[in-house]
């Protein structure tokens, strides 16, 4: 029961935490929606423009990734597949037999047009869309086709007015991620302190609850890094981009160690051994982890970070922080490698982030 309301608070976090990075795009095509349709409503006389703001929302959809070229590819393959759609429904009319012809001529049409993917799947789902609605609300061969357009001119100008800049949703997930980490190092810092298998447990839980979050971070950093790759625009954020795509990699790899750290903390904690000292390293990883994704959400070198995780390697020495107990040792023997990962996330090179460990 209580692994199943951590998992419940982990979700609702980090739902929250997307719906606060969806707010903005969302508010932004709702609007593009709503302004499409009065457009096709109010100034072109048509009595129910449905594909003004599906053309609209579809182009602009509800992520930040806003780039003109994705953006006009959604809105052409809308404004593609309704307007085959509509000539040929009225040509050869609607049915089972049509669908699948006018879904052959505007996909291969659409591959014509343009190498991307979305431009052929608009382009089809709308030309299905077009033929399996009734006739009699099809109105004008091209009545349609102009709502269409309509809504993708609106996406367009609102994607061309808002401002683009990939690294923001990128460095937002950076330090949701970070802040993962830093809540199973504090959860099993406190198990530890309090001999709390359940404490221990919670952090094992939340670490597992937390790999979506470190999934999404390192697909959209390679997502983005690869657009500014041939995005004149993004160009000059491509070394920013590659270092946050190369800080989830780490990131990732520490909170597997974590999560081992944590299963093999349980002994310690049943047998009551002495972790006073091995708790005040975790509590010193928990600041560290969490300055480093400040750092990394206002796109700032993380210096203090860096110096807090150099503190903690350098105190990473279990015949310093265990003397005789070599169960605790050996998980300061696992703590170095997390330290080591979130030192190179950080920016540190790997040899010198292994050299700030004590020799052993």
């Amino acid at each position: 029961m209580r692994s199943a309301r951590v998992v419940a608070r982990s979700r609702l976090r980090q739902g929250w935490a997307r719906v606060r990075r969806a707010l903005v795009p969302v508010l932004l095509a709702s609007l593009a929606a709503g302004i499409a349709w009065a457009i096709a409503h109010n100034g072109l006389g048509h009595a129910n423009p449905f594909f003004a703001p599906v053309s609209a929302w579809v182009a602009l959809g509800f992520s930040a990734d806003r780039q003109p070229r994705r953006v006009a590819e959604l809105a052409i393959g809308v404004a593609l597949g309704v307007l085959l759609g509509d000539l040929l429904v009225h040509v050869i009319g609607t049915g089972a037999l049509q669908i699948a012809v006018v879904l052959v001529v505007a996909a291969l049409v659409a591959r014509f047009l343009d190498r991307g993917t979305l431009l052929t799947t608009q382009a089809g789902v709308q030309a299905i869309v077009i033929v399996a609605l009734p006739a009699a609300q099809a109105g004008s061969p091209l009545g349609r086709w102009t709502d269409a357009a309509v809504g993708g001119g609106v996406a367009l100008l609102v994607a061309a007015l808002s401002p683009q800049d990939p690294r923001r949703r990128i460095r937002s997930l950076a330090e949701e991620g970070l802040t993962e980490v830093a809540d199973v190092l504090r959860f099993l810092s406190r198990g530890l302190v309090g001999s709390s298998e359940e404490d221990v447990d919670e952090a094992l839980v939340r670490g597992r609850a937390s790999q979506p979050v470190l999934d999404q971070w390192r697909s959209t950093a390679a997502s983005a890094r690869e657009a500014a790759r041939v995005s004149p625009q993004f160009r000059r954020h491509r070394g920013e981009l590659q270092g946050l795509e190369s800080a989830a990699v780490h990131v990732d790899r520490a909170m597997r160690n974590a999560r081992v750290l944590v299963r093999r903390s349980r002994v310690v904690v049943r047998e009551g051994h002495d972790v006073e000292a091995l708790a005040g390293l975790l509590d010193e990883l928990v600041v560290a982890a969490e300055e480093l994704g400040v750092a990394f959400a206002a796109g700032t070198e993380p210096v203090r970070a860096r110096e807090r995780l150099m503190a903690a390697a350098a105190g990473a020495d279990p015949w310093r922080v265990a003397p005789s107990d070599w169960h605790v040792q050996g998980l300061v023997l696992m703590l170095r490698s997390l330290v080591v990962d979130l030192l190179e996330a950080s920016g540190v090179d790997p040899a010198q982030a292994r050299s700030g460990l004590p020799e052993m």
